[in-house]
């Protein structure tokens, strides 16, 4: 009897062991409610009670109010207006057809964008530009109304606003329309100028320095380096030499305010924040570099970066790099940035600063 008693306590022990290590270990592989843990979404978490979600959510809410606030959208120009958040329409004078045609806004935009950036380019790119061309007819139509065609508010005239080629639009260009409807770039409630040209040539410039604007440089347009070279870069918009008769030159200073009709001479005259020339001397005369470009041709003379102006016999020899004015959104800057993975929003932040995106409509 004795002995089996003992017996008895034996086993009793061993089983009150057995169940002390296995309580043991399943604590051990249950998680522990004091060590920090990666902590779920509110959504997907299952403790997570209604009140928690609120407070965790409250200041997202409060930050996208005041950020909209903050943000003030302008009105639509008076010529285009519509009630809603519409998509207005447009009157453009085709100057291929010398007609005037009527189209939804977002059509205009998609033959604006095929006919100034290439259709095949990076998607974040061809959108940088559908933003840039919908943002620069709303801010023309602003400002003068209407076109200088009759009956139309905006021309495919490349001098009076952008190039436009409706044969070259495919999916790609529908696509970045139409992911960008309606989103325009304003600085302080409204529609920026949203310059753009070809290739910067390293750095951008100042509207004073490309264009020869003579109002206040906007604050948004800043001199910014450029990623302009690679190779799927053409080769003539990254460096170009131009030689120039000397009677071109003459007939082209004829075309700007100073009316000279003979030189001996020519250099580089004052130059801007990006190193471009502001004005080009002839003998003790100085001339706008970007008055005697468009006199010239932008095609020959491609830019105002300057490196070398010499008077050779009777041609004048000019070497410079880049293609275009250099303000606002280097084209081929844009490409490179959208390879690397940049968005379009990154791009146009980066060329535009403190700017605001903004959807006019739906």
């Amino acid at each position: 009897m004795h002995i089996k008693n003992k017996r008895s306590f034996k086993v009793i022990f061993v089983l009150l062991l057995i169940s002390l290590i296995f309580a043991s270990c399943r604590r051990e592989a249950e998680p522990d409610d004091e060590m920090p843990t990666q902590s779920p979404s509110p959504a997907a978490s299952p403790i997570a009670s209604p009140t928690e979600e609120v407070r965790k959510e409250e200041p997202q809410e409060k930050d996208k109010d005041k950020k909209d606030e903050e943000v003030q959208k302008p009105e639509l120009p008076e010529a285009i207006a519509v009630e809603g958040n519409k998509e207005p329409s447009l009157k453009v004078y085709i100057v291929q057809d010398n007609s005037v045609k009527e189209m939804p806004f977002e059509e205009y935009v998609q033959g604006v964008v095929a006919g100034e950036i290439k259709n095949d380019w990076p998607i974040e790119a061809i959108k940088a530009q559908a933003v840039i061309a919908r943002t620069f007819v709303l801010q023309f139509i602003e400002e003068k109304g209407q076109s200088k065609y009759e009956n139309a508010h905006v021309s495919t005239d490349i001098e009076e606003a952008q190039a436009w080629n409706a044969d070259a639009v495919n999916d790609r260009i529908r696509k970045a329309v139409e992911d960008t409807r309606g989103l325009v770039i304003t600085y302080k409630g409204e529609f920026a100028r949203t310059w753009f040209h070809s290739n910067a040539g390293g750095k951008t410039a100042t509207p004073k320095e490309g264009l020869n604007y003579k109002e206040e440089d906007p604050p948004y347009i800043q001199v910014v380096d450029s990623p302009d070279t690679g190779e799927a870069v053409d080769e003539d918009a990254k460096n170009w030499t131009a030689s120039f008769p000397k009677g071109k030159i003459i007939a082209a200073l004829q075309e700007t305010d100073k009316k000279i009709k003979d030189f001996k001479k020519v250099s580089i005259g004052e130059t801007g924040p990006s190193g471009r020339a502001i004005t080009i001397k002839f003998d003790n005369t100085d001339v706008s570099a970007a008055e005697l470009r468009l006199a010239l041709g932008t095609t020959d003379m491609r830019s105002t970066l300057i490196d070398e102006i010499v008077l050779e016999g009777d041609n004048v020899v000019m070497k410079g790099r880049g293609y275009g004015h250099g303000v606002g959104m280097s084209q081929w800057g844009a490409y490179n940035m959208a390879n690397e993975g940049k968005s379009a929003e990154d791009i146009i932040r980066y060329y535009f600063k403190d700017v605001d995106l903004v959807t006019m409509w739906e």
